[in-house]
């Protein structure tokens, strides 16, 4: 069957990375997580001492920036590369979740990380996970899912993933973090977070993350299935 893309957008902690990952696996298809892009910028631009208000500056630094994703065998998991140095771990700290936001809401900033993102995504054959997938890095997707829980059930998994990653946080700073960080993605002028109109919505609040995936991946078969049938009318018709 021709491979299509699935866009999985929605809030912080709601299950899309980990769900992104599994169907991409399932299916056989690449898995982008559009998320630590931004990371990966905030941690150069705070490490670059880059001013967010100052729009040379901005154009300067995105200009020295290249982010790429490798496999790593070992971890069977993708990794975020900065410039050619792994930095999977480092973003994926409080202080750049403290920042993400303010920084991926400069409207160059996210025109550059689009454009990186449809170029990745231009063969087909990806799941991509982030913010604006289905309405504006690929408006296109066949499989759109629009993820959301209660922020206490997403307070609780941010707290347990950073637990294993040993970084304890107190609740309440997670949860304003989360709040803080919903509250600008849904209000930024350039491609907001919002749900797009032909995006299934995905309650993750008490589903378990195998529930989660075959969500997912009923509406992939659903749709591979229509276009397989669409292709096989058409040739029909051809034929004729």
């Amino acid at each position: 069957m021709k491979k299509i893309v699935i866009a999985l957008d929605g809030y912080s902690s709601c299950g899309k990375s980990t769900t992104a990952k599994l169907v991409a696996a399932e299916l056989g298809y690449a898995y982008i997580d559009t998320g630590a892009m931004y990371r990966a910028v905030t941690l150069y631009f705070l490490e670059h001492h880059v001013s967010l208000t100052n729009p040379k500056e901005i154009k300067d630094a995105l200009s020295k920036i290249e982010v790429e994703f490798h496999y790593n065998p070992k971890k069977q998991r993708n990794e975020v590369f900065l410039n050619g140095l792994n930095v999977e771990d480092e973003i994926r700290k409080m202080y750049i979740s403290d920042k993400v936001s303010e920084v991926s809401v400069i409207p160059e900033v996210r025109r550059a990380m689009v454009a990186q993102q449809q170029k990745m995504g231009k063969k087909r054959g990806v799941v991509m996970d982030g913010r604006d997938i289905g309405t504006a890095v690929f408006p296109d997707a066949e499989v759109k899912i629009f993820m959301t829980a209660d922020v206490d059930t997403r307070t609780k998994r941010r707290q347990e993933e950073l637990l294993q990653k040993k970084q304890l946080v107190n609740y309440d700073d997670i949860r304003e973090n989360l709040l803080k960080r919903d509250h600008i993605d849904s209000t930024r002028a350039e491609s907001p977070l919002r749900r797009a109109e032909d995006a299934h919505l995905l309650d993750t609040s008490h589903m378990t993350i195998d529930e989660q995936v075959e969500f997912v991946i009923e509406r992939v078969t659903a749709q591979l299935l229509r276009n397989e049938y669409a292709a096989q009318e058409q040739e029909m018709n051809l034929e004729r």
